[in-house]
């Protein structure tokens, strides 16, 4: 492990330049890795998800005859 004293522009221009360095895919699973890990970080007011929320069910009987015609 390699300690580095260096000013936050400097950190910042660096963890920049090594995200540059990866291709597109990994700049892309590198960007999921890290909504996963901010999903976990703990916050002070959680949403609660299931208050207040809905449910709209469209049902619709699909045929041969109403797939070719537009609405």
């Amino acid at each position: 492990m390699e300690i580095k004293f260096q000013t936050k522009k400097e950190s910042t221009k660096q963890q920049h330049d090594d995200f540059l360095k990866l291709s597109k895919a990994e700049r892309i699973y590198a960007f999921f890795r890290l909504m996963e890990r901010m999903s976990q970080f703990p916050i002070k007011n959680k949403i609660d998800r299931t208050k207040d929320n809905f449910i709209i069910e469209l049902k619709a009987k699909l045929d041969n005859e109403t797939l070719g015609k537009e609405y």
